[in-house]
């Protein structure tokens, strides 16, 4: 199996055009397709801050359909299918760019993008476990004795992190560093934690390079092991990116 993981891309989708050309995709077709059948992997997070979420959903949701991508959903995903459904959400943490996107379509566009993503979160699965099982793809990682659950507990750690209750003085959640205990076998690649650069440890990848706090956009080659990046255009906010010690 030949795949390119892709870190969070929130709306950045003018970065993530360039990240998959460096890679060898060629966009002929409207899709980036890669002449030696690569295909590529999303952790999630497609959406919020960024300039341009509505497009970078178009795009996932057609290279899933076409069976050219393999997405799993991140907590910005769980929040945008929820506003979606109609449940009572909270517009705030970046989800207010998405909706200000949605809400300057007309109703037939706003019914189309609505369902194309309902559908897209709704068919994935909330980790990708791949290349029998050498490859996982979960958004915020996995613990090892947690891979094969699906229960509301792995549920929670998938999609936010190893987090203890608490929270930081920026209101953010403490999380335990998961990463550095990881003793599995399997490659797990993720994001949701941004990183000045990709976070290689114990077979675990963090691949969450802050492209939409003016980082870079990252992708982890697989069976390759190597990251390629490519920089962002937003402002840099040096406050968003984690330090591990």
């Amino acid at each position: 199996m030949q795949i390119d993981v892709i870190g969070d891309i929130h709306g950045c989708y003018d970065e993530f055009v360039s990240l998959t050309k460096k890679l060898g995709y060629e966009w002929e077709s409207g899709l980036p397709v890669h002449p030696n059948k690569r295909k590529l992997g999303f952790v999630g997070d497609l959406t919020d801050r960024g300039p341009k979420s509505l497009q970078t959903i178009e795009t996932v949701f057609s290279l899933v359909e076409n069976h050219l991508a393999y997405y799993v959903p991140g907590n910005h995903c769980n929040k945008l299918y929820r506003f979606f459904l109609g449940r009572n959400v909270q517009i705030t943490h970046g989800l207010e760019t998405t909706v200000a996107e949605y809400e300057a379509l007309s109703p037939r566009e706003q019914s189309s993008i609505r369902k194309k993503f309902i559908h897209l979160y709704e068919n994935a699965p909330l980790y990708a476990r791949l290349d029998d099982g050498n490859l996982i793809i979960a958004h915020a990682g996995i613990r090892q004795d947690y891979i094969g659950r699906l229960d509301k507990k792995v549920q929670t750690f998938v999609l936010y992190g190893d987090i203890t209750g608490e929270t930081n003085p920026d209101g953010t959640p403490v999380r335990r560093d998961w990463a550095k205990h990881y003793k599995g076998a399997a490659w797990i690649v993720y994001g949701h934690t941004p990183v000045s650069k990709p976070r290689i440890i114990n077979h675990t990848a963090n691949i969450d390079t802050g492209c939409v706090f003016g980082g870079a956009l990252t992708a982890f080659r697989y069976p390759e092991l190597e990251t390629v990046s490519v920089p962002s255009s937003m402002p840099h906010v040096p406050e968003k990116f984690k330090t591990f010690s």
